[in-house]
């Protein structure tokens, strides 16, 4: 007795995979299309520059900000806090886009992002540490 595979057996052996195939296609797509869908979300960086030769520091902030942001009023909006004593560079608020366009720009050394750090340790009430 030989045995041979019925019209039947042969269509639920492509049918199947292929049923499979696309429904994990759709998934992937779905998934993608999620990704591109949601905003990015801005955080506070750290911009270190370098100290600008004949400019205000507060303008060549400015300015640089405002290369990405595309506007002076933007870059106005975004700008927190100018540091030019012992750091020498500004805080904005940013996309991780404009993070990585700003890294690219002339005079800018480093962007971090803001992170806020806490001291734990015994106090006098007042808050200073005892020594």
């Amino acid at each position: 007795m030989s045995k041979t595979s019925s019209p039947t057996q042969i269509s639920t052996f492509v049918i199947i995979p292929l049923i499979a195939f696309f429904f994990f296609s759709y998934l992937s797509m779905a998934e993608e299309t999620t990704k591109l869908q949601e905003p990015e979300q801005a955080a506070v960086q750290i911009v270190y520059v370098e100290w600008p030769d004949n400019e205000d520091p507060e303008a060549f902030h400015i300015r640089t900000l405002a290369s990405v942001l595309g506007s002076e009023e933007a870059a106005k909006d975004a700008l927190i806090y100018h540091y030019k004593h012992a750091s020498r560079g500004f805080s904005a608020k940013l996309t991780p886009s404009q993070v990585e366009e700003l890294k690219k720009k002339p005079g800018v050394l480093q962007v971090l992002p803001n992170r806020v750090y806490s001291l734990h340790g015994s106090s006098t009430g007042g808050g200073l540490m005892r020594v």
